[in-house]
């Protein structure tokens, strides 16, 4: 067994209590007297509010807090399909996430079918239990009409991670890195590898930044996506097509400005990498291995930028930065959706956080090593603990200004302190 394995499946048995999530009360009920307050009789009084006024729900329990983890399991991480049960832990690492950075509660719902159609209905039916919902490892197309056909049908935020959270994350390093080699988004000429859900969600993020969409080309195991291909083409890649005479990816990266991988390990050679233009940006973001392995990567290109999603190398583009602190701003307005223009707020915020003085903490956190804004420093740190008031706050603004918040804030110092003090019990 190796050594990594023997570490994560001890971690996950630790103690004896298998898995990482639990369920922890939050009032007491230590007497008879709390027993009557929290189920019979007392229980009866909430439930008469919450009958009179729906709104009370938000008063009375946990709704306005608790997020649902849902998934199937046909697209989990980097593993691709292996059932509802095999996906379960990683609903509860994202839990455990939810939880550790913003304060969010989560129970993790694991289908087992694939028909979007009794996914949307199953969803659809928990609406009242949940403040939000948080859709994972879902595959595509199917992902795309389940997550659009719940925004419409739902009355609280529906977010498919897979699609926005990369696309969030990404999107914040592309224009710190694009500030760095001081080129222009309208400039950019960018190729994907990868036209899946998280692949089509960051193009359509850096269209809406300034990337023109004649500029992108994307292709998938078929090669390039290109105007008139009859292959595996769905309704997203026929949006995206382009008319080029590129065919494969090692065509479509010569004079490119930007790689985005969303796809497989090793598939991009020195070779393209060489061909791309002056001061190329790569976001290898394949896990565990990247579409070229960044030792390779570097020591092929010194005027390279380039992000991956793992831990171990600099640039770390991981989803963490970015769902717990959107459902906490969602939430903390009572959001009836996450519109594309929160999410381009938590972007731009994220971006904006990296510019700023590392505190030591974050050091210290990562082994004393330091950070500054740079080629090897374009998104912040997840445990950066001012990541919740830059971002929370960026969503809930948004939310505000689109008129999507039922309770908007009006006091926003007081709002950033009361999320500092909400997560200091996690930073001490």
């Amino acid at each position: 067994m190796d050594e990594l394995k023997k570490r994560a499946l001890a971690y996950h048995e630790m103690d004896g209590n298998p898995g990482k999530v639990s369920v922890v009360p939050t009032k007491p009920c230590a007497t008879a007297d709390d027993l009557s307050l929290a189920y019979t009789p007392g229980v009866a009084k909430p439930v008469m509010e919450i009958a009179a006024d729906p709104e009370n729900a938000y008063k009375y329990t946990s709704k306005g807090n608790l997020v649902a983890v849902i998934s199937n399991g046909t697209a989990i991480l980097g593993l691709g399909d292996q059932g509802p049960l095999a996906s379960k832990p990683v609903m509860e690492g994202k839990g455990v996430l939810f939880k550790r950075f913003a304060d969010v509660d989560v129970f993790d719902l694991e289908i087992d079918t694939k028909d979007p159609d009794k996914i949307i209905e199953f969803v659809k039916l928990l609406e009242p239990t949940f403040g939000g919902v948080n859709l994972e490892d879902i595959k595509a197309p199917e992902c795309f009409k389940i997550e659009q056909t719940l925004i419409e049908a739902c009355d609280i935020p529906i977010f498919h991670d897979d699609q926005h959270g990369t696309a969030i994350v990404s999107t914040a390093g592309i224009l710190n890195a694009v500030e760095i080699i001081e080129k222009k988004m309208e400039d950019l000429k960018v190729v994907f590898n990868g036209a899946g859900s998280a692949g089509m969600s960051c193009a359509k993020m850096l269209i809406a930044c300034g990337v023109r969409q004649e500029n992108l080309i994307m292709c998938d195991s078929k090669g390039v996506i290109f105007k008139g291909r009859t292959e595996r083409m769905t309704p997203e890649k026929i949006d995206m097509a382009n008319a080029t005479d590129a065919r494969t990816l090692a065509e479509a990266m010569v004079d490119a400005d930007v790689f985005m991988g969303l796809s497989v390990a090793n598939c991009v050679t020195p070779e393209m990498l060489l061909s791309m233009a002056k001061d190329p940006i790569v976001l290898a973001m394949s896990n565990p291995d990247p579409e070229i392995d960044y030792e390779l990567a570097v020591a092929t290109r010194d005027d390279l930028i380039m992000a991956t999603g793992r831990s171990d190398y600099p640039n770390q583009i991981n989803n963490v930065l970015g769902f717990p602190f959107i459902f906490r701003g969602a939430l903390d307005v009572r959001a009836s959706k996450i519109s594309e223009g929160m999410k381009l707020a938590a972007s731009k915020a994220l971006a904006e956080l990296a510019k700023e003085p590392v505190p030591e903490s974050v050091s210290e956190a990562y082994g004393g090593k330091k950070f500054s804004f740079g080629r090897n420093y374009i998104v912040p740190k997840p445990f950066d603990p001012r990541v919740i008031e830059y971002e929370a706050v960026a969503v809930a603004k948004a939310a505000c200004d689109e008129g999507l918040a039922k309770y908007p804030i009006e006091d926003w110092d007081a709002y950033r302190e009361s999320l500092k003090k909400r997560m200091a019990k996690y930073w001490d």
